[in-house]
């Protein structure tokens, strides 16, 4: 006697097998979080900043409105925490893996393509003066006129990161895959006028602006670092989604590729003769049959 599942893909009965078959990209997963961890540690290119240079960068210095800390809570967890309503509505577990892996990928190959180009370009940030002399008293150096600054090294290193935004091209990364993500699963673009679902796809997108906005107006940024952030972070999430989910407005854009080749390879088993598939599987390829102890 046999108990009928209807299409259940769990992490118990398929999350090894799942896992086990991108490990090689987990593994890389791994080796993106240690460089970008590195390109954090290394020191910056310390840009020439003459005394006539100092007009753009004597806005207050002050704390940020958002944290670092919490950039990754809204714009990895938050999306985790979507990604797992909806697994547990549905438990796909071909869903739930793509989606974790995507936006992860997403944010750390925009967290290693931006903090590669702050080390590199070395632009100081229009707080930069209260950075370097915390007194207000500037020194400039007698022999090239390059500023001589006095502050915490900690606060100094810094303050010369600052194009482009790592505040705005996470936020992007992060929660532009997740309005993709959404898109697809409310089928938001399935050309029958609801257009109220394109509200839900843009809120992810609207909090990502804000968040770039508030770097501007805590003078931790520059508008043009704020505005190449979000082009990297933007960039990222597409290529990245799309590498396991279709484009949104395809018929079949609410699952991942992997789940229709799932279930491609099932029609192929089903229509082999010696597959010893039971009629009621070849009719409906999702059913899964479990002997009943």
């Amino acid at each position: 006697m046999t108990d009928i599942s209807l299409g259940t893909h769990t992490i118990k009965s398929h999350g090894v097998k799942v896992a086990r078959e991108h490990l090689h990209s987990w593994l890389m997963l791994i080796l993106l979080a240690l460089i970008d961890g590195l390109l954090n540690y290394i020191e910056p290119f310390h840009r020439f900043i003459g005394q006539d240079m100092m007009t753009d960068l004597k806005f207050p210095f002050h704390k940020d409105t958002i944290p670092m800390w919490a950039v990754p809570v809204i714009v990895v967890f938050v999306p985790f925490f979507i990604f797992g309503i909806y697994y547990y509505w549905r438990r796909d577990v071909y869903d739930l893996h793509h989606a974790v892996l995507g936006i992860l990928y997403s944010v750390l190959l925009t967290g290693v393509i931006t903090d590669s180009i702050k080390d590199a370009v070395g632009r100081p940030r229009p707080n930069f003066f209260y950075r370097c002399f915390p007194d207000g008293k500037a020194v400039f150096s007698k022999v090239n006129g390059d500023v001589v600054c006095h502050g915490d090294a900690k606060i100094i290193k810094e303050g010369y990161k600052s194009f482009p935004s790592g505040h705005t091209s996470w936020s992007f990364a992060g929660l532009c895959f997740l309005s993709w993500y959404l898109s697809g699963k409310i089928r938001a673009f399935d050309r029958e006028g609801h257009v109220a679902k394109n509200c839900i796809v843009i809120i992810p997108v609207l909090i990502a602006v804000l968040i770039g906005i508030s770097r501007v107006d805590d003078y931790w940024h520059h508008w043009t670092d704020v505005f190449t952030g979000a082009l990297i972070g933007s960039s990222m999430a597409a290529f990245c989604y799309l590498q396991f989910f279709p484009f949104p407005h395809y018929h079949d854009g609410w699952a991942p590729h992997a789940y229709f080749k799932m279930i491609a390879e099932r029609q192929r088993c089903a229509e082999s003769p010696e597959s010893g598939v039971t009629p009621l599987q070849k009719d409906h390829p999702d059913i899964e049959l479990q002997p009943i102890s």
